[in-house]
């Protein structure tokens, strides 16, 4: 899960950051429009989170260049203007969801994960292959009703596997989706988690298994 804050208050933006990553979803964070402009073009987002006031410009520009473009992430507007006007305008100009400052950070996860719920989002509620169920919610993975444990990174993994079961995800789809644009890949590469989540899931007999496709990526499927 790929999360993109736009947001100038550096203060603001960190605290947001870090309530998305304890919730599991990773966030890229820019203060300018020019930036997040650019990134867009280069990296897929699951959702945008945007602020309206912003030093180069205003909000709803980047909202309704990314409708124009073809853009269909979800976009929750972040903002301390509480007029109702503003609303009307944002959610017409293709916002998905407005939150007012200040917010609970509880309530901003909610939002996201409620966005990301929705039809053809990218957060269902529970995936389930062989004997395995995930609850991509409480982020708990089960075979036969007992709990796998899971470090972040495996769980990401897994959940981007299963939401393309039987299909091939390519390693750098996977790079992309778990890795900051800032901080760039931890010191266990993909292969790494791959082979401790195989470990695992084989441990637990999940009933699936997890392919290797060389030098393109991954395919997880049920065992026959």
């Amino acid at each position: 899960m790929r999360l993109l804050v736009i947001e100038d208050e550096r203060e603001l933006a960190g605290l947001m950051c870090e309530a998305l990553e304890r919730a599991g979803m990773h966030s890229d964070c820019f203060g300018e429009i020019g930036a997040a402009e650019h990134v867009l073009q280069n990296v897929h987002y699951d959702a945008i989170l945007l602020d309206l006031s912003l030093p180069d410009g205003r909000g709803e520009t980047l909202l309704l260049n990314h409708r124009r473009n073809g853009g269909s992430a979800p976009v929750l507007i972040v903002t301390a203007t509480d007029a109702v006007h503003s609303r009307i305008e944002c959610l017409n100009l293709g916002a998905d969801d407005y939150l007012v400052k200040p917010f609970d950070s509880g309530e901003l996860v909610a939002r996201v994960r409620a966005l990301l719920r929705r039809p053809g989002g990218a957060l269902g509620v529970t995936l389930v292959l062989g004997k395995l169920s995930f609850d991509t919610i409480a982020r708990d993975v089960t075979a036969a009703g007992a709990s796998i444990p899971l470090s972040r990174r495996e769980l990401e993994v897994l959940e981007h596997l299963m939401r393309r079961a039987g299909r091939v995800v390519p390693k750098d789809l996977l790079e992309v989706k778990l890795y900051d644009a800032d901080t760039g890949p931890d010191s266990n590469p993909i292969p790494v988690h791959v082979h401790n989540l195989r470990r695992k899931l084989e441990h637990h007999e999940t009933g699936i298994e997890i392919h290797t496709i060389r030098g393109v990526g991954y395919l997880v499927s049920e065992r026959q």
